[in-house]
């Protein structure tokens, strides 16, 4: 007699048999008991899982000569004919060779006879998804309405291929995968009925091999037990995993110990015996990632069993392998080779691939808690704090309150917000002269005071006093310019939330000479009122001030408004549109308190001299870059740079700074 696999020789023969589908057996089961089976039903899932024997099995409940039975007898005609296949009222049809409208005719021909001996005609189409579309729509009248002898079984891997006019006259059952430790009993069961010896690591690796299929298990131990032959050893991890060609269990620990320790050295050596041993590297790092998914579910979870799908004794290795790992590092662990797994798959050299992934990994730089980095700054801040107060924190708060008009060093019971919230509104970056008059202006300090904002808030005060004056009416001191004080925390003077005026910190205007590629700067008579009634027209009509605001100003009174724009400009067109010019005019009466005549003129010939945008982008750059100098300089953020390795990228001017 030839030999029987042993996926057909141990195929379940009930539902009691059939395991890892117990939601399909019961639901069947109950509808044969209360009288309620369907005429048409619909078996969809992935190869080996139970469909074919499941229908199998309907067939026999159906047509047991005890039945209809959920429980056949096994004994009796038709349940033998059925599992031996010989059964001439349940016919097995092909659907990937009986596929045509023709095949569905014939079958249909033979539909109104009654059964030979059974209680239902049946029919089991496998891969019913390979049925052409006329085939389905001569099916259609037949499987809505058959007659009431007839049973029809679609099984098919491929459920997305069916018509949706055939699923809903089907009752559809989904076939899951089977868990890994569902099929290591089933092999465990098997095994102990053909009186075959075998570890439980080597079962272990046939059902994780397995992907769920209970027909690709048996089908892999009939592979490993005629490698074994006669051999009185029985299944070893070493020999299965010689056979399979894929990594033990064992070998997969010692690689993640590794990684996880950080020896490249001996991820290097790991891969090198795997593939000296022959073994599939591409799939070795796919159970890998699936090892590095096992520990970092092992490491969150209280109860990791049910989620592991592994053998209580490997479950209880990936949670002492997990224990001497952070949760975090194993996470950037699995990220890492997980984006290095696509290039391992599809590379010409898959064990180079692998292993500059576990080097890469295994050299990972340590993770730095976010908590310390911000303790160890907050700690450095206090330093600096008491550092710059010269003296220790308490009397450098004594001093400010006793000096009155100093800024307080900042507050070591708030750290977050020292750190989060910087505020760093600095000191305006005004021209050479403008510096050196301020220095003037401020009264001498000793060596060891600490820099005062008086000098900048005295200039802020006589700016807004004469708001006409330029940078060049102030004078230039005589002799050495004074040496700056030592850098402290306190050059950031002025914080957001201390602006409760909400009024703009003031910035001094850029002179000529700070427009090197500009035009020349407009008078004042011209330049200001031209700013006064930008403002008013920014506030009711936004879109017109962007169009003025690059107009050339050739005359702004109280009589008479001329502005003019290049023929070559783009906004020549909107500038002179009522649509801008109303606005203009509205916001002309209302600075001077009198109707001028606004006229806008189309020159051919360049403006001659710049206009307020112009000048209010050169401004605004130069407060950036003397902000972006005074950010760099500050000692915080030097300190930051150099801890953290660090760079500034960028600086932003806080609302009240960002204004012209």
């Amino acid at each position: 007699m030839s030999y029987v696999v042993l996926a057909r020789k141990w195929r379940p023969q009930s539902f009691d048999d059939l395991v890892g589908q117990e939601h399909v057996s019961t639901t069947i089961s109950n509808a044969i008991a209360t009288g309620r089976v369907a005429h048409a039903f619909l078996f969809t899932g992935v190869r080996g899982v139970g469909k074919t024997t499941s229908a199998r099995i309907l067939a026999k409940a159906l047509n047991c000569a005890n039945g209809p039975s959920a429980k056949p007898c096994l004994t009796c005609g038709p349940c033998v004919d059925i599992a031996a296949g010989s059964d001439v009222d349940v016919q097995e049809i092909d659907g990937a060779s009986y596929n045509g409208v023709d095949e569905v005719r014939r079958l249909q021909e033979s539909l109104p006879y009654r059964p030979s001996r059974d209680r239902f005609k049946i029919f089991v189409v496998d891969e019913v998804h390979m049925l052409s579309n006329a085939a389905w729509n001569a099916f259609l009248k037949t499987l809505e309405e058959p007659p009431p002898h007839v049973k029809f079984i679609f099984a098919t891997t491929e459920v997305h291929k069916v018509p949706i006019t055939i699923l809903s006259r089907c009752q559809r059952y989904d076939f899951k995968l089977i868990s890994a430790q569902t099929v290591h009993a089933r092999l465990r069961f098997v095994l102990d009925q053909e009186g075959v010896r075998a570890e439980d690591a080597a079962i272990a690796i046939l059902a994780r091999e397995a992907a769920g299929s209970m027909r690709d298990a048996m089908s892999l131990l009939d592979q490993v037990i005629a490698w074994v032959g006669e051999d009185a050893g029985g299944l070893t991890v070493e020999g299965v995993s010689r056979v399979l060609g894929v990594a033990a269990r064992s070998v997969l620990h010692d690689l993640g110990r590794a990684l996880i320790r950080g020896d490249a050295a001996a991820c290097v050596q790991t891969v090198g015996a795997l593939a000296e041993q022959g073994f599939d590297l591409p799939h070795v790092a796919r159970d890998f990632l699936g090892h590095l998914r096992d520990l970092v579910v092992a490491k969150v979870s209280a109860e990791p069993g049910a989620l592991l799908d592994l053998p209580e004794a490997e479950v209880r290795d990936v949670q002492a392998l997990a224990s001497d790992a952070d949760v975090d590092d194993l996470a950037r662990l699995y990220q890492g080779f997980s984006r290095s797994f696509d290039e391992i798959a599809r590379s010409g050299q898959p064990r180079a691939s692998l292993e500059m992934a576990l080097v890469r990994l295994a050299r990972r730089p340590p993770l730095l808690p976010v908590d310390d980095l911000l303790r160890r700054l907050t700690e450095l801040e206090k330093r600096l704090g008491g550092a710059g107060g010269g003296g220790d924190g308490g009397s450098t708060g004594s001093r400010a309150g006793a000096g009155g008009g100093r800024t307080p060093a900042p507050s070591a019971a708030a750290p977050r917000r020292a750190l989060s919230e910087p505020e760093p509104v600095v000191r305006s970056p005004a021209p050479a002269s403008v510096e050196r008059s301020m220095a003037v202006a401020q009264p001498p300090r000793q060596a060891h005071e600490p820099p005062s904002t008086h000098g900048a808030e005295r200039v802020g005060a006589s700016r807004q006093s004469a708001p006409h004056s330029t940078p060049a009416a102030i004078p230039e001191a005589p002799g050495p310019r004074p040496e700056p004080p030592p850098a402290s925390p306190r050059v950031v003077t002025v914080a957001p939330q201390a602006t409760e005026a909400k009024t703009p910190v003031p910035f001094p205007r850029a002179g000529a000479a700070a427009l090197p590629s500009m035009p020349p700067m407009p008078p004042s008579e011209k330049l200001e009122p031209m700013r006064a009634v930008l403002a008013i027209l920014r506030r009711v009509r936004p879109p017109a001030a962007a169009i003025f605001e690059n107009a050339g100003i050739e005359a702004i009174t109280s009589e008479r408004v001329v502005l003019t724009f290049e023929s070559r400009s783009f906004l020549a067109n909107q500038a002179t549109a009522r649509a801008a010019l109303d606005p203009l005019i509205l916001a002309c009466r209302e600075h001077f308190g009198a109707s001028p005549d606004v006229r806008v003129d189309i020159i051919d010939r360049p403006l001659e001299h710049a206009t307020v945008a112009q000048i209010e982008a050169v401004e605004r750059q130069t407060r950036l870059e003397a902000a972006r100098r005074v950010v760099e300089a500050h000692p915080l953020v030097r300190a930051v740079v150099d801890l953290l390795g660090a760079e500034v990228r960028d600086v932003k001017l806080p609302p009240e700074m960002d204004v012209s």
